[in-house]
């Protein structure tokens, strides 16, 4: 059997596996963040790692299965962080996000020396705050004490695989989400983090995400229930994960979407997409020489969580979507902007707020939820365009994440998008299973990567409705218009508030 860890933003699931591929058993334990109004969002990598050993005992006891009888473990975990660790491998300070923007100044000194068409030439990507890069230039700049301590960095998944096997590495789909990564190279790209000014020795080795980085040690056998000596495989990050959780392993698989805490739409390619407008990123697959052009925005379906949380009225989650599912919004002009904690596809903007506009005295709770299941759509659906304007095929959207769930959010997505959707039955599990596939493949157990297109089924169809897509057709260019307009806004409001 393997054991899959999926590091999240709010929790770590791990999964039990089988040699053939079915999921046994799953355990999640959460733990907590620190989200601060002035973009700070951070967490305790112990906390991290605290949730793999109990995760492992539980998911071992309560299945009863011997350590012994786990023949790999793997990873998925959230991308774009930095833990800075010391010589000894020690945290120096909390783990510094993907959603953390705390880091405007320092990009916009680094686009002073590398423009912004050459970073994403380079790298796939767009220089901006949400990247590790610049996230170790604000710790030299804002925090030099633990600058001075930290002798590496690396991100989540890294650290808990540092943790059982005492062994530092990363791997290039983690290392592209980084912005110091050259996906022509394949190696860190050492002339940004030059113009950066930081020191060679904070980036660690990159290894292939199958690459049986070390064993279970001693220690770690002792906290996590797992036998010394159990492989252990480095895994990938959450996004390129997901894609070959989903089956997407070649251009041939088409496109997905992540509807997740942060949400993205996907698919796999032979070679990075390169936008001309940068709307899109492109990650390393886990998949070797395969790409994964995304377009993630920041939160998806935690502007839906935010939604039920905040208007519920003492609603359940499902009972909130279902009540959405009855009404209109923007046909009826009411919009909602999520960009809760700014945005990256299409605007790459973390001064962006979320925003309600065109609300009336009709509007009640459902109207608001509404509008903020269609803001999601209306966002991801920029991405989408950014694929089909270079020729790949989005003419079918595989659906996975919690809210893929939801038949409301599905038909939304359908009509929006004006193509047939469907979740697949393992929309929570994604991750686990893409890092069950690197665990098998990389000690043998699963022969190759074509495995992951047989451990999950898809859904039936939701068909769009062309009259509901034609409807909203206007109202989606009012949407982005919206936007363009309260760009400045945006900025003044922040210089108000932050000085």
């Amino acid at each position: 059997m393997l054991i899959a860890h999926d590091l999240g933003t709010t929790g770590n699931k791990a999964t039990l596996v089988s040699n053939d591929g079915k999921m046994l058993a799953a355990k999640t334990v959460n733990y907590g963040a620190d989200w601060g109004t002035d973009g700070r969002a951070e967490q305790n990598p112990h906390d991290w790692w605290d949730a793999v050993c109990r995760a492992s005992r539980e998911l071992l006891a309560e299945t009863n299965t011997a350590g012994t009888d786990i023949d790999g473990v793997s990873f998925s975990g959230q991308m774009m962080g930095v833990v800075p660790l010391d010589s000894h491998g020690e945290p120096v300070r909390p783990a510094i996000i993907w959603a953390d923007t705390r880091s405007t100044k320092e990009t916009n000194t680094l686009l002073e020396r590398v423009s912004m068409e050459d970073c994403y030439r380079i790298t796939g990507h767009r220089l901006n705050p949400t990247y590790s890069l610049t996230k170790l230039m604000w710790l030299r700049e804002n925090e030099p004490d633990n600058f001075a301590k930290t002798a590496t960095f690396c991100l989540a998944k890294d650290y808990t695989a540092f943790k059982l096997t005492g062994v530092l590495a990363t791997d290039p789909s983690d290392a592209s989400s980084t912005n110091a990564y050259d996906q022509a190279s394949g190696d860190w790209a050492w002339e940004i983090i030059d113009a950066a000014g930081l020191p060679h020795s904070l980036f660690p080795k990159i290894v292939p995400s199958t690459h049986v980085i070390g064993t279970v040690t001693a220690e770690a056998a002792r906290a996590t229930g797992l036998a010394e000596g159990t492989p252990v495989v480095i895994g990938g990050g959450d996004g390129p994960v997901a894609a070959l959780g989903a089956g997407v392993i070649d251009e041939s698989s088409g496109a997905y979407a992540y509807l997740g805490s942060s949400s993205w739409v996907s698919l796999s390619a032979s070679r990075p997409l390169l936008d001309p407008k940068m709307r899109s990123m492109t990650f390393n697959h886990v998949v070797p020489e395969q790409f994964v052009p995304t377009a993630t925005m920041q939160a998806g379906g935690a502007s839906v969580s935010w939604g039920q949380e905040v208007l519920s009225g003492g609603k359940s989650y499902e009972q909130f979507l279902g009540a959405a599912g009855n009404v209109e919004a923007a046909t009826q002009g009411l919009f909602f902007l999520p960009y809760l904690i700014g945005e990256r596809s299409p605007y790459w903007n973390p001064l962006a707020r979320g925003v309600f506009a065109g609300l009336h005295m009709d509007h009640q709770q459902p109207h608001m939820m509404r509008a903020v299941l269609e803001g999601v759509a209306f966002n991801l659906r920029t991405g989408l365009e950014a694929f089909s304007d270079a020729g790949l095929d989005v003419s079918h959207i595989d659906c996975i994440g919690g809210l893929a769930k939801s038949p409301v959010m599905l038909q939304i997505l359908a009509n929006v998008w004006n193509v047939p959707v469907a979740a697949r039955d393992i929309v929570d599990e994604a991750n686990s299973i893409g890092a069950a596939v690197l665990a098998g493949v990389g000690t043998g157990v699963f022969e190759d990567f074509s495995i992951a297109t047989r451990l999950s089924q898809q859904d039936p169809d939701t068909a769009p409705d062309p009259a509901v897509h034609e409807a909203l057709e206007q109202p989606y260019r009012l949407f982005l218009d919206a936007y363009t307009r309260l760009e400045p806004w945006f900025a003044d409001m922040h210089q108000t508030v932050n000085g």
